[in-house]
């Protein structure tokens, strides 16, 4: 259930990120040159994000969680391509995915426990 959660919102904040860039790209830079950048910015940040949150509410594995959560967010992203017809996901994106899922996990697993949490 954590996975699945932290997918959700991993990918909610990748969307959240592709749309401000997407805005600022429109807006400011009025040039598509940074697109591919901007793009793999926000999806690791997602990944990350959905990580760490899954390593800090687990507390173990983060490694693994964290490769988990980037290779199903990839999934989706695969699979929404699959879908809506359009150029699907490659191997450098899983690997993107992954490698920052991985380091999201292991920075939610070794952050500092809240002080309501604690055991007495």
């Amino acid at each position: 259930m954590s996975i699945i959660l932290s997918v959700t919102i991993g990918l909610a904040a990748a969307v959240g990120l592709g749309c401000v860039f997407s805005a600022l790209v429109y807006l400011v830079l009025r040039d598509m040159g940074l697109s591919d950048v901007l793009a793999a910015l926000s999806l690791a940040t997602g990944a990350y994000m959905g990580s760490y949150i899954c390593g800090r509410y687990r507390r173990h594995r983060g490694a693994v969680s964290g490769i988990i959560c980037g290779a199903v967010m990839f999934a989706v992203i695969f699979l929404a391509g699959l879908a809506l017809h359009v150029d699907t996901a490659d191997i450098k994106k899983l690997l993107l995915l992954a490698v920052s899922g991985c380091t999201g996990g292991v920075c939610g697993v070794n952050s500092k426990r809240p002080s309501w949490l604690m055991d007495q």
